[in-house]
């Protein structure tokens, strides 16, 4: 799949191939809800994916960046302006896609509904152990 920005990609173009990209990675994931609060530059996302586990998800540099070239060539990320004022001019920004936004919903919905049957399944579980 080539990269696409966001005037390219129509409502029917992020319909069809959403599905065919789940479930992503753990590093995908987390990369994608980095950058949909705020671009953010390689070290930021690092910093952003660690506060959002508690720590407990740690990205490399390799792991990142090898991360974010996949997440680009499918069009879900897309490098955003330069650095900013005063920072160093190699730094690069990144921001999510309307793409990328729609493969993340459907990435937390999907989660969101394997909880609710682990949930389930758990009290189901329970039940049977007080029998």
């Amino acid at each position: 799949m080539t990269a696409h920005s966001d005037s390219d990609i129509t409502e029917s173009d992020i319909r069809e191939p959403v599905d065919s990209f789940l479930p992503l990675s753990a590093a995908a994931l987390h990369i994608l809800l980095s950058l949909a609060g705020e671009e953010r530059h390689g070290y930021g996302i690092m910093q952003d994916v660690a506060a959002q586990t508690d720590g407990k998800y740690k990205l490399g540099p390799g792991t990142l960046y090898d991360n974010l070239q996949k997440l680009m060539d499918h069009g879900f990320v897309e490098q955003a302006r330069g650095a900013r004022r005063g920072e160093d001019p190699r730094r690069r920004y990144y921001r999510l896609t309307g793409l990328g936004a729609a493969v993340l919903s459907a990435d937390v919905a999907r989660l969101e509904r394997v909880v609710q049957k682990a949930r389930l399944h758990l009290r189901a579980g329970k039940r049977g152990e007080a029998t």
